[in-house]
């Protein structure tokens, strides 16, 4: 069994920060991208921020400057530092991951979710 578990989620006002955490666990082999994802309230799910396993990141224009995802490649998990938080952050927030494992070559994994609610 392989499962990802988010952690960070908040309600914070305006102009503030939260970091999110994203643990990969189970029967690993080998963890590829990892991944960022928002879904907020009758809107389709979109990125937020990549990072290969070299650590090259990629970012979408909206929260270029005011996020940083990375990774720690021994602990198989993945963060989200979020500054200067604005309402329009507000979404389920969801950590993806290209993994090998018993099961796949490659596969996509995706965890439950963790809500971040920004207050104007």
């Amino acid at each position: 069994q392989v499962q990802l578990v988010e952690s960070g989620g908040d309600l914070v006002q305006a102009g503030g920060s939260l970091r999110l955490s994203c643990a990969a666990s189970g029967s690993i082999f080998s963890v590829y991208a990892m991944g960022w994802y928002r879904q907020a309230p009758g809107k389709q799910r979109e990125l937020v921020a990549t990072i290969t396993s070299g650590g090259t990141t990629n970012y979408v224009d909206s929260v270029k400057g005011r996020f940083t995802i990375s990774r720690d490649n021994v602990k198989n998990m993945v963060y989200l530092q979020m500054n200067s938080l604005q309402p329009e952050d507000t979404a389920v927030y969801y950590c993806n991951a290209e993994m090998r494992t018993p099961f796949s070559i490659r596969s996509i994994y995706w965890g439950q979710g963790t809500q971040v609610t920004v207050s104007s």
